[in-house]
């Protein structure tokens, strides 16, 4: 169990940010994984017909050796390690799409050169959406930088699936383009069909779960949170300074003590001159006030 007396300055501190903190990082990380489920500019995609591991290859010749670029990618979860790859030859965890270039050569063991992360699950990304004739959705999907050997800057790796509208089959997809930085990926599929979203029933504005009055409720919670961690900083940071400075202990570890005895007193005073200047009024009848 912490004291919080026990601890120094900065440990406190950095407790109390952690605490206020740390709500806003959960809901950050919920939000972050892509499920191939997106709504944009009034309509919804359902792209999980796409889900699975898919496996593109293209092949550039090099005389006298030809380069096979290898693309793994999954839109819809993360992709599983490769049993019979190396682990230093694979794309980390949490990855969706990894391209992988081999180098081939008659008589000679093929050869992994490089291999590059296309797109995270906890990538950035923005929605592309063709909601008339010819309808399609494109999604742009951003990945780590990339240290080539032969650039002396990192480059930005980025992912784009355009998925046209084909409401009665499911094409394969097509490995369309890689410029270094840009991966280009074309389907056909009933998933780039955009379906209307269903419109919200109206309110009653004296329902109780009203979102203005959770959003008050909730203004309120932290702000009496915020007073809770306030006073227990104050307290703590108190009663430190003194054990450190002064060797304070039990009652007198209390951050100015004879303040808060005196508190009590304080009210009653208070109190006692409210009432006494209210009774004279309610008693007079005539008007006056005996001296």
């Amino acid at each position: 169990m912490v004291r919080w007396g026990s601890l120094p300055c900065s440990s406190l501190l950095t407790a109390i940010v952690y605490l206020l903190l740390l709500p806003g990082w959960t809901l950050a990380e919920e939000q972050a994984a892509f499920d191939c489920h997106v709504s944009t500019e009034g309509a919804n995609f359902d792209l999980t017909g796409l889900s699975g591991e898919h496996t593109l290859n293209r092949t550039r010749n090099t005389p006298p050796t030809k380069m096979v670029d290898s693309l793994r990618f999954n839109l819809c979860s993360d992709l599983k390690p490769q049993e019979d790859v190396a682990e230093g030859d694979q794309c980390p965890k949490g990855a969706r799409a990894c391209l992988t270039s081999v180098n081939q050569k008659s008589q000679e063991s093929d050869r992994i050169i490089s291999v590059i992360t296309l797109a995270m699950a906890s990538s950035t990304r923005s929605v592309t959406a063709g909601l008339s004739d010819p309808k399609f959705i494109s999604i742009l999907f951003a990945g780590p930088e990339y240290s080539s050997p032969s650039e002396s800057t990192p480059t930005k790796q980025f992912l784009n699936v355009t998925v046209h509208c084909d409401p009665n089959s499911k094409s394969d997809p097509i490995f369309l383009s890689y410029d270094d930085s840009l991966l280009a990926l074309e389907w056909r599929a009933p998933g780039g069909c955009p379906s209307e979203q269903s419109p919200e029933p109206p309110k009653d504005h004296d329902d109780k779960d009203d979102p203005k009055e959770e959003n008050v409720g909730s203004g309120l919670g932290w702000f009496f949170l915020v007073i809770l961690l306030a006073f227990a900083a104050y307290f703590g940071l108190g009663a430190y300074y003194n054990y450190s400075t002064y060797g304070a202990r039990g009652k007198d570890l209390i951050p100015h003590r004879d303040f808060w005895q005196e508190v009590p007193y304080m009210l009653k005073d208070v109190i006692s001159h409210l009432c006494s200047s209210v009774h004279p009024r309610r008693s007079s009848r005539g008007g006056y006030v005996a001296v």
